[in-house]
């Protein structure tokens, strides 16, 4: 607001409008402490209404409701007749993010329209020469292939506490933040890149059936919704960190997975076994410090 005219304004429209300034950073500040607690222990901060079936209590009972499979966070079952029973009552099912979980994360962004900074790891994997591949082959034949190099990878992301953010193309990318994939998310992202390079054959002697290079980086990122007030389209992850493991896995070869030196620190892992890289990534002034691992490197 312009100074001068705020000077000139009447004192009371001066409270009222600084008041205003003051509640709107308050309620952004409050949301962005939501996302941080929700992310970090998957539960939202003490005092914030939750949806009243997620109270601790509920939860534990929950656990007696048949059957497995049920959400790895609040215990809600996804099948049988507890299943049906949870999603006609409280419309609970299958999150699209990692269907180990439920749609409460889901339902928390739509609420709290935010999002917040947050150390965390990001996995992007690659189809090597998808280009050529789809030159040589009919439409509907490149579809299936590339459809199964989803459905291989995101089955091994989820087994691994992973939120997938998007599937387009010949790319899969995926984040880990602590209240799903653990304390040291950094391990659990490696894993599951190696995970992944395994799942596509790289370890077998005929070769793989799609070839994979992956890119693991750690970093802190800015995490949350996109799309307009009160209709959220997504859960977006966005900053400079994310275009380093994109980087990354652009420059990793088929059967490759590089993970930078902060992936490498925050994961706990000894680099005997890995080769180092000095990168040059698009973009960047400064080259990076990488590690390159195949699947059957031991770490």
């Amino acid at each position: 607001m312009n100074v001068f005219y705020q000077a000139k304004m009447p004192v009371g429209k001066r409270r009222f409008r600084m008041d205003l300034i003051k509640s709107e950073h308050d309620q952004e500040a409050e949301i962005t402490h939501a996302w941080r607690t929700y992310l970090t222990t998957g539960r939202l901060p003490k005092g914030m209404n939750m949806v009243w079936f997620e109270a601790p209590f509920l939860r534990r009972m929950a656990r007696l409701l048949p059957r497995d499979p049920r959400c790895r966070i609040c215990s809600y079952p996804f099948e049988g007749i507890g299943g049906r029973m949870v999603k006609l009552l409280l419309g609970l099912e299958r999150s699209r993010l990692n269907p180990q979980m439920c749609n409460v994360c889901e339902r928390f962004a739509r609420k709290l329209p935010g999002g917040t900074e947050l150390d965390t790891s990001l996995l992007f994997a690659d189809v090597r020469g998808s280009t050529g591949m789809a030159e040589g082959m009919m439409p509907r034949e490149f579809s299936r292939l590339i459809d199964r190099f989803y459905r291989a990878s995101i089955r091994v992301l989820f087994q691994h506490g992973a939120l997938v953010e998007k599937m387009i193309g010949d790319e899969v990318t995926a984040f880990f933040v602590p209240a799903f994939a653990g304390k040291i998310h950094a391990r659990a992202a490696v894993a599951a890149a190696r995970g992944i390079l395994r799942a596509t054959g790289h370890h077998e002697k005929g070769g793989p059936w799609i070839p994979v290079g992956i890119g693991v980086h750690t970093g802190t990122a800015y995490i949350g919704t996109v799309g307009e007030h009160g209709e959220v389209e997504d859960i977006a992850v966005l900053g400079d960190n994310v275009n380093i493991a994109s980087r990354l896995a652009g420059l990793a070869g088929a059967g490759e997975l590089l993970i930078s030196e902060e992936t490498r620190l925050a994961a706990e892992l000894d680099s005997s076994n890995m080769e180092p890289r000095r990168l040059k990534l698009k973009g960047k002034e400064q080259p990076i410090d990488a590690w390159a691992i195949t699947p059957l490197s031991k770490l």
